[in-house]
């Protein structure tokens, strides 16, 4: 005798939530894709527009950089979900030295 027990009495009720889910998450991506898409097209317009100086347009590109790769790990990359605490940790420990070695690099250069 074989036991065919699932999680659910309603197998159709744990499908419905898997789309349900799933609907959820394609949602998201295509907010993000559009919001990363406005994001470079601000970026174009302020390199197009010769009136800002460079000083403010350069920071505000990098600011818009590092929200395009937030968005590109934990949206597309599926960072948020859990199972991937290890390659965030590795990712976040390599950002971290690869910042220090930039400022000790600035530092040495500059002083």
């Amino acid at each position: 005798m074989a036991n065919q027990q699932s999680n659910s009495a309603n197998p159709n009720l744990n499908l419905e939530y898997r789309r349900k889910q799933n609907a959820e998450e394609m949602k998201h991506q295509v907010i993000t894709f559009s919001m990363m898409i406005f994001f470079t097209l601000i970026a174009f317009a302020m390199v197009a527009m010769e009136t800002i100086s460079r000083w403010f347009i350069i920071p505000v590109i990098l600011l818009l950089a590092v929200v395009q790769v937030i968005f590109q790990l934990y949206y597309f990359m599926h960072m948020k979900h859990k199972g991937h605490e290890t390659i965030a940790l590795f990712i976040y420990s390599g950002l971290t030295v690869g910042l220090i070695t930039v400022l000790v690099f600035l530092t040495i250069v500059w002083l």
